[in-house]
């Protein structure tokens, strides 16, 4: 039997992904797949391989288990409780759509997702990474996918959102929420995801979309640009990434006697490992060695309905998608 031509049409939310188990061999599968994408790390295959099974996989698994094990939930990681629940409270906002969500890395995959929706009859789809800021580490790998998979369906992907207004005022909403509860620190930090310098200098627009995303997020606030601090995490390697690097600036404002720092994540849509341990964790009691006193970690927006609404407003609009 032929599946139903008169399906919904479909929107499909795409994060990176996640292990499937705080556990060595879980943590090991997924970086395999990860850093085995040749739009992550850029090197021969046949000189990158070796290396990364036989040495980085085997040193790093146990302990990014051990980093994982400290924030798991209930239900499974963070990234993939939240990205799940988001899925389920745009969907609210979208009757007429079908609204799932799939990852980019591990499960549910995305291709496995495209697949689903195929044999359900679905032929329009409308593909939305969990990314504001576009990348070609990131939403470049998300298309790849779509060309590889996509046959059959009428794909549309919106390739980033980092300087939507409804998307800017949820952050700056967030924030306002962080300081009526906590109080206000005496500086705000904003900490986007690193990449590679040289990405930048072959023309990634990631950088400038990060520079963007903090401009819109300030006027949201009320703010002027220079009230707000902008830095990038997640060093891997010893390449020149982009700077500030988050670290360092935290260290430097508690030598420099800033005692409560504030800071957001606004290039993840859900908190994850590099929001709830590197900076929540780690990076705040760095702080706290260099002489601060405490670091407020804003939580990401994750199913908020302020970026549901965002998100949903997003699906329809009839620009920015090809």
């Amino acid at each position: 039997m032929s599946a139903p031509s008169d399906a919904p049409p479909a929107l499909i939310l795409v994060n990176l992904g996640t292990p499937a188990a705080a556990t060595a061999a879980a943590v090991s599968a997924y970086l395999a797949e990860f850093l085995s994408d040749p739009r992550v790390v850029q090197l021969p295959r046949w000189l990158w391989q070796p290396v990364l099974r036989g040495t980085i996989l085997p040193r790093r698994s146990p302990k990014v288990a051990h980093k994982y094990a400290e924030i798991w939930l209930d239900g499974g990681s963070p990234l993939a409780v939240h990205t799940a629940e988001l899925a389920r409270v745009v969907q609210q906002r979208l009757p007429e759509r079908t609204v799932v969500h799939a990852m980019r890395y591990g499960t549910p995959s995305l291709a496995s997702v495209l697949a689903q929706l195929r044999a359900a009859g679905t032929r329009a789809v409308r593909v939305l990474p969990l990314y504001p800021q576009y990348s070609t580490t990131t939403t470049a790998s998300v298309a790849d996918v779509i060309s590889a998979h996509g046959d059959g369906l009428r794909v549309e992907i919106l390739h980033d959102y980092h300087a939507d207004p409804a998307w800017a005022s949820a952050v700056a909403a967030s924030i306002r929420a962080h300081w009526a509860s906590q109080g206000r620190g005496e500086r705000l930090l904003l900490s986007f995801h690193g990449i590679p310098q040289r990405l930048v200098d072959q023309g990634d627009p990631y950088a400038a979309q990060c520079e963007a995303s903090t401009w819109a997020i300030a006027e949201a606030l009320g703010l002027d640009r220079d009230d707000i601090l902008l830095t990038f995490q997640s060093r891997f390697g010893r390449a020149r990434w982009l700077q500030p690097y988050t670290l360092p600036m935290l260290q430097q404002l508690a030598c420099a006697g800033v005692r409560n720092v504030d800071v957001a994540c606004p290039g993840f849509a859900v908190d994850c490992l590099e929001t709830l341990e590197e900076i929540a964790m780690l990076n705040a009691e760095a702080f706290r060695a260099a002489g601060g006193q405490a670091l407020r970690y804003i939580p990401c927006l994750n199913a908020s309905a302020a970026h549901a609404d965002a998100l949903a407003a997003l699906a329809r609009a009839d620009t920015g998608w090809n």
